[in-house]
């Protein structure tokens, strides 16, 4: 995929990440729904925070819409698990501790030695 991001209709590519509850995830668990994947370097940074709470504010309307919303992160699960309880988040938050699932996604690239999304 050479594109720098993904376009409507584009396969995305695989995502198997420890989540913060300790289980597997797989973008396939989600087959035939549609999934908003994003991507955060830290849990309790103060704009990804915000980000994290502003899905969380939202995730009615955009279940009733038939969305499912995953966060990405380099943190290790419990961190994610402590982020997740703190700030309330009802959705799931996945370790990618190496940047390796980040890497093989467009929009999502190396900042520093922190992953960045692209996302407006």
């Amino acid at each position: 995929m050479t594109a720098s991001r993904l376009a409507v209709g584009d396969a995305a590519p695989a995502l198997e990440l420890t989540a913060s509850d300790g289980q597997s995830v797989s973008l396939a668990d989600f087959a035939g729904r549609e999934v908003i994947v994003y991507f955060y370097p830290k849990a309790f940074t103060p704009g990804r925070t915000t980000r994290a709470c502003d899905f969380r504010d939202s995730i009615a309307s955009l279940r009733g819409a038939g969305y499912e919303v995953l966060g990405v992160s380099s943190d290790d699960p419990e961190r994610l698990a402590e982020f997740a309880a703190a700030e309330h988040l009802p959705f799931p938050l996945l370790s990618d501790p190496e940047g390796a699932t980040a890497k093989a996604w467009p929009g999502a690239r190396r900042f520093r030695w922190h992953q960045r999304d692209d996302t407006p």
